[in-house]
């Protein structure tokens, strides 16, 4: 893939700042009482989490890459995703602990990345590490979702009240407690692989 420095203002770069921008209005959309809001800022997530699929593929297609990219892209994944766990973490949806692993895990591993790049030697992201972000994802958007109907009572009081149930319930706990687990264990793998990238002198 080769590295295009004549210019930062890339559609990969863009599409990853659109992503940043995007993080503080999905926010602030869901936490308006009017479910109409709530569902503009679904939305609003739904198509920041495309713009990564997208910028991806389009450097990957035609080569652009910049070192910019390689510094933003991982930011703004960890953003959006760190923005709406401590969000349900607001709500009462999630146990602070368990986010904070996950968060502390992807900082951390976001970190050693843009080092990587910065030194030249850029790690390539496992298959583990994109089932990880897959996982955080989904369920990120499940919980979205669930949070967009109970609000809207678009199926009545009864399945309103079912859905506060299973939000406020161990159940999602045990869920996000597999989301944790498997993050961590990602990260201590990537650490493992990589150890001796970021411990040799630079030639």
């Amino acid at each position: 893939m080769k590295e295009q420095n004549e210019s930062y203002l890339t559609i990969p770069n863009q599409l990853t700042a659109l992503r940043i921008l995007l993080v503080p209005v999905f926010v602030v959309l869901l936490l308006q009482v009017d479910p109409y809001y709530k569902l503009v800022g679904v939305i609003v997530f739904a198509v920041a989490s495309l713009t990564d699929l997208y910028d991806g593929y389009h450097a990957r297609k035609y080569g652009v890459t910049t070192r910019l990219g390689a510094f933003l892209d991982p930011l703004a994944d960890k953003l959006l995703i760190s923005a709406a766990f401590l969000l349900y973490v607001w709500m009462g949806y999630l146990v602070l602990w368990m986010v904070v692993l996950v968060v502390v895990r992807d900082v951390v591993v976001t970190a050693l990345r843009i080092y990587a790049e910065v030194k030249d030697r850029p790690v390539v992201t496992s298959m583990e590490a994109k089932y990880k972000t897959l996982a955080q994802n989904v369920f990120v958007y499940v919980i979205m979702v669930l949070i967009l109907l109970k609000e809207a009572s678009f199926f009545g009081k009864d399945v309103s009240l079912t859905i506060n149930s299973f939000l406020l319930s161990g159940y999602l706990d045990y869920i996000m407690l597999a989301v944790t687990v498997f993050t961590v264990y990602t990260g201590i793998s990537y650490l493992v692989s990589n150890w001796r990238i970021y411990l040799q002198s630079r030639p």
